[in-house]
C-alpha cells in the first residue's frame, strides 16, 4: 500500500515563499516510502500518518532554515552545514534536498541509522551529502570539523544549553546554530544565556511559529556564534548533558 504525501504548495508559499519543485516533491515521497520502510527495522519515528509526516518532518525541518519565512541566504550559496544527531535524517535530509548547493554532513552517534541514512542518499541521488558517525562531544574536538561549518542543525537532542554545547564548537566565526525546539520559556532563554556566553555565541533570535495543520506550537533558537569556543568545549562524552551549562 502506497502513502502518497500531500503536496501542500499553497501553504509552502506562504509560509515560506517556496514551493517544491516536481522532482523535489519525488524526492520528499521517495524519502516518506523509504522511511516507512525502514521503520520496520529500526524504529525511526512514530510519525507514519502523510499529513502529519509532512507537517512534522518536512515543513518542520524546513521552517528552521527559513527565519521570518525565508531561507537563509547561505544555504543556496554552499554554505556547509552538519545537522548533529540526524537520526532519522531530520531535518538535514529536506534540507538537503531543498538546498542542492550547500554541502551537508549528517551525523549520528548510531551505524545502524548512518547505514540507513547512506541508502536514502543513494535512493534519492543526493550528492551534496556526506555521513559521520560518532559523538558530538569528540567530534567537536577533531581539527578537521571544529570550526569547519558556517550552519549547525540541531533538533530533539537534549537541552538546549547541551545543543549549543555541541554546536558551537563546529561553527566557524560567525556561523549559525539552528536549534529545534518545541515549547520554550523565558527562564530557559536565561539558562541559554549564560550557556552561550562561555561558548562564544549570543542568542539572535528566538522565533515562535505554529504548524501550519496541527497549529502546534514550536520555536526555533537562533545562536550565532560571534567569538572563538574555548578549547574545553565540547567537555568529555556524557558531561554536556549531565551537567548542563
Amino acid at each position: 500500500m502506497t502513502y502518497l504525501l500531500p503536496e501542500m504548495a499553497e501553504i509552502w508559499q506562504q509560509t515560506l515563499n517556496w514551493q517544491p519543485t516536481a522532482q523535489q516533491q519525488a524526492q520528499f515521497q521517495r524519502l516518506y516510502e523509504l522511511i516507512l520502510e525502514g521503520n520496520r527495522q529500526l524504529n525511526l519515528t512514530r510519525i507514519t500518518d502523510p499529513q502529519e509526516f509532512w507537517e512534522k518532518h518536512l515543513w518542520d525541518s524546513l521552517r528552521g532554515i527559513a527565519p521570518q519565512g525565508q531561507f537563509i541566504p547561505s544555504l543556496q550559496e554552499g554554505a556547509f552545514v552538519i545537522d548533529i544527531g540526524t537520526g532519522a535524517g531530520f531535518p538535514g535530509i529536506p534540507v538537503i534536498i531543498t538546498a542542492p548547493n550547500c554541502q551537508i554532513t549528517l551525523m549520528d552517534s548510531t551505524q545502524k541509522k548512518i547505514t540507513f541514512i547512506e541508502k536514502i542518499l543513494t535512493e534519492l541521488a543526493l550528492t551534496n551529502a556526506k555521513t559521520l558517525v560518532g559523538r558530538t562531544e569528540e567530534i567537536g574536538q577533531q581539527p578537521q570539523h571544529r570550526q569547519a561549518y558556517d550552519i549547525a542543525l540541531i533538533r530533539a537532542v537534549g537541552t538546549a544549553s547541551v545543543c549549543a554545547e555541541y554546536a558551537l564548537p563546529l561553527l566557524k566565526q560567525s556561523g549559525l546554530a539552528v536549534i529545534y525546539r518545541g515549547n520554550w520559556t523565558e527562564q530557559e532563554t536565561t539558562v541559554l544565556q549564560n550557556a552561550v556566553n562561555q561558548l562564544g555565541g549570543v542568542i539572535e533570535s528566538i522565533e515562535k511559529f505554529t504548524t501550519p495543520l496541527s497549529d502546534s506550537i514550536r520555536h526555533c533558537l537562533y545562536v550565532r556564534k560571534v567569538a572563538n569556543t574555548p578549547a574545553n568545549f565540547p567537555r568529555a562524552v556524557g558531561v554536556p548533558s549531565q551537567k548542563p551549562l
